[in-house]
């Protein structure tokens, strides 16, 4: 899988961004993550080989995962990655957002009711911001959708907010002072996603993992792998 960060850099904007690895990594290397600036991969997947064949390989491309495609600091160069997006048929583009309400101010012309080979992940945490932001959400045109509820913070319902849906990633905050994660909390939307026959992912425990009502402190490396232990992944009946 490929990764495309066009630009770098980020702004707090929600609950879930406290403890942002992207800050984090920052912090360490003494960069300002509040610096929106153009990466050297901004052309990255319309570069070429000799040959003239692509140098990034056909298949699934991570975008913006050190930033957000979204942010209003990058809309004079969006519409120049909207044209290799559509260029790279053989592509098929992921992102995240926080700036779901930005939506729509952030297409190209010719978006119509979306482009095949582009899927959004709107992320939430809480219950007051999956309400407001998958309100906006549902209503969008685009194709491939779906929830990224990374790190959960609180129980939430978002039941209602399930139909035309593709995929629900579940997980917990890795940190020292990352705020806990609750199992009933992931079970209960793995139940929601099984009622409505919707794709279910635990993709990480937290930091501080609570189960049955005792606390654990798990170490970042065991995150991932203890939620894959976990078994409860589903896979919708299409």
């Amino acid at each position: 899988m490929a990764m495309w960060n066009p630009w770098r850099g980020c702004k707090r904007c929600s609950e879930g961004c406290l403890h942002c690895y992207i800050h984090k990594g920052d912090a360490k290397r003494n960069v300002d993550t509040g610096d929106i600036v153009l990466t050297k991969d901004f052309r990255k997947p319309v570069e070429k080989l000799k040959n003239g064949s692509y140098k990034m390989k056909s298949g699934m491309v991570y975008l913006g995962f050190s930033t957000d495609f979204l942010l209003e600091e990058a809309d004079g160069w969006r519409e120049e990655c909207w044209a290799m997006i559509r260029e790279r048929q053989d592509c098929t583009f992921l992102f995240l957002t926080k700036r779901i309400e930005r939506f729509m101010d952030c297409v190209p012309n010719d978006w119509g009711d979306g482009y095949e080979n582009v899927v959004v992940g709107c992320t939430i945490e809480t219950q007051k911001n999956a309400d407001r932001k998958l309100a906006v959400f549902q209503t969008l045109p685009i194709r491939h959708k779906c929830i990224t509820a990374q790190p959960l913070l609180e129980r939430i319902d978002i039941e209602r907010y399930l139909d035309g849906i593709e995929l629900v990633v579940v997980g917990g905050e890795s940190d020292a002072q990352a705020r806990p994660l609750d199992y009933e909390w992931v079970l209960a939307l793995r139940e929601m996603c099984v009622r409505k026959n919707v794709n279910f992912e635990f993709r990480q425990c937290g930091t501080y993992f609570i189960k049955e009502g005792k606390q654990y402190k798990l170490q970042t490396k065991d995150l991932c792998k203890q939620a894959r232990l976990a078994n409860i992944d589903y896979q919708s009946h299409q």
